[in-house]
């Protein structure tokens, strides 16, 4: 699988900064390895796309070193 699709499988947290008048991104799953947020934006959207490229680079940067992932988090299906 690769970094794109595997990026999709993992938790994203947007929440807004009134500090920082951005949205924040926290990848819960990797929080380990990160040292604070994973990102910005000015929009949702800006957040969100911030997010998935940051992912995409976590991925990528933990496979070239032989890392093992952490796993993505399972949430059962609304009813």
């Amino acid at each position: 699988m690769n970094e794109q699709a595997l990026a999709l499988r993992y938790s994203v947290l947007i929440q807004w900064s009134d500090e920082d008048q951005v949205f924040i991104v926290t990848l819960p799953e990797w929080q380990d390895r990160l040292i604070g947020a994973a990102g910005h934006g000015a929009t949702h959207e800006e957040a969100l796309a911030t997010a998935r490229i940051s992912l995409e680079m976590l991925i990528s940067i933990a496979v070239e070193r032989g890392e093992t992932l952490p796993e993505p988090h399972q949430y059962p299906l609304a009813a």
